[in-house]
């Protein structure tokens, strides 16, 4: 197999885990959207909204990091 087939293995599983990563984001976006409308209703709308900007705050952040680092690079 040699050095390129374990850096193109090594590569795939960096993006593997990368899109692992963001797509347990979705996860826990599909249930705050949907309850956002009882939340709002219950008086809590505003920290709702406001901690789920933070989350996506932190998302945005850790892919600006990895962007910069160059993870997302294929070489």
């Amino acid at each position: 197999m040699g050095m390129q087939g374990a850096c193109s293995i090594s590569s795939f599983i960096s993006y593997a885990v990368l899109f692992i990563l963001f797509d347990i984001e979705a996860v826990f976006l599909y249930p705050w959207a949907v309850n956002l409308l009882n939340f709002k209703n219950a008086g809590l709308g505003g920290f709702f909204l406001l901690e789920m900007f933070f989350f996506l705050l932190i998302l945005v952040v850790g892919l600006y990091y990895i962007w910069k680092k160059g993870a997302l690079e294929w070489d």
